[in-house]
């Protein structure tokens, strides 16, 4: 298939208001959803029809929050069968989005508190409840976007058979809105002072992603690499289609994956390629990491 144009000139307005419709339902994820390690509890999921919160809990009750990106709408499902949802349109603000989703929570008797406010992105600095600015909904970039983030959560999946060490799931944090996968050694990591960066870099990690743009580093999507700690000798290697960038992640363009003759095979070698190299620098046992049952190709 031909994959999607993401370049964010073409789709930024919508890119942010959905990013700040994610990041809502995402602390509700947090807030009804026991805590593991890693901040795994956190993330959202692709499904076939878009983004799902997976299986929430509330006062005895399970439900779950979808992103619903083929009829464009917010779903809100109970166990019971109940349901209600409300259309994803241009001019939905962010504010009213909130509202909205509140409200359908508290009909159904599952309605969560969050703290109302952005995380983790600079630009975005207005409470939800306050943000009419972010209200721009443009359907055929949706339809892109799904298709890109369907086609790149395979890819990550296929590369993540790869691994028979701890790994997490291919999963979405709403807080930079990039698909993750992270590899660990089991060794200890980094010691930092803030709460989430703590949590997330107890243990030596190699992390991959696909990532949708959006500031200096690498401004239009892109596929990426990087290791915490990161191992002497890491930033000198050469990556399989990776450019480097002056933070320390190799990242391969996604105009560089739609140019390609075999898209699915340059992200593959491009991730495996970076996870030699930064497994190798610190002296990972790679054979043993091996999965006998899906070799490298």
């Amino acid at each position: 298939m031909q994959l999607p144009d993401l370049r964010i000139a073409g789709w930024r307005p919508t890119k942010d208001t959905l990013h700040l419709y994610a990041q809502i339902v995402g602390k509700m994820r947090l807030a009804a959803t026991p805590p593991r390690n890693h901040w795994w509890h956190a993330p959202l999921y692709v499904d076939v029809r878009g983004l799902t919160t997976g299986t929430l809990r509330r006062g005895g009750a399970s439900f779950a929050i979808s992103f619903d990106l083929v009829d464009q709408e917010l779903v809100v499902r109970t166990i019971g069968g109940a349901s209600r949802s409300f259309a994803l349109a241009d001019g939905l603000s962010v504010a009213e989005f909130d509202g909205r989703l509140h409200a359908a929570l508290a009909d159904l008797g599952v309605d969560v508190e969050i703290d109302e406010r952005p995380f983790g992105v600079p630009a975005f600095t207005t409470p939800f409840r306050e943000d009419t600015e972010h209200a721009s909904w443009d359907r055929e970039a949706v339809v892109r976007f799904h298709r890109a983030l369907d086609w790149a959560s395979s890819v990550m999946e296929e590369f993540s058979g790869r691994f028979v060490g701890k790994q997490s799931p291919v999963q979405l944090f709403w807080q930079s809105f990039d698909l993750s996968l992270t590899r660990f050694s089991g060794r200890p990591g980094l010691s930092l002072d803030d709460v989430v960066n703590r949590e997330a870099y107890t243990h030596e990690v190699i992390l991959f992603g696909f990532w949708m743009g959006g500031d200096e580093t690498f401004p239009d999507a892109s596929f990426y690499a990087f290791m915490q700690p990161s191992p002497v000798g890491w930033r000198e290697t050469s990556i399989a289609g990776g450019q480097w960038t002056k933070i320390g992640l190799t990242v391969l363009p996604w105009e560089t994956v739609r140019a390609a003759p075999d898209p699915r095979a340059l992200v593959l070698a491009f991730l495996q390629s970076a996870y030699e190299a930064a497994a190798g620098c610190a002296g990972w046992d790679l054979p043993a990491l091996a999965s006998a049952g899906h070799p490298v190709q």
